[in-house]
């Protein structure tokens, strides 16, 4: 069976998804970038 899914990361590039997903014994067809956001950090008052 194929699935798909969309996950969204903050620390981790694409070639980190990839292994991580490969070492929890997934095997990954491919994956697509497709958007990327910047996150604005919230300086404390």
């Amino acid at each position: 069976m194929n699935s798909n899914f969309m996950v969204k990361v903050e620390d981790a590039k694409l070639p980190d998804v990839q292994k991580a997903l490969q070492a929890a014994g997934i095997k990954v067809r491919s994956i697509i970038e497709v958007h990327k956001e910047e996150i604005k950090k919230e300086e404390p008052a």
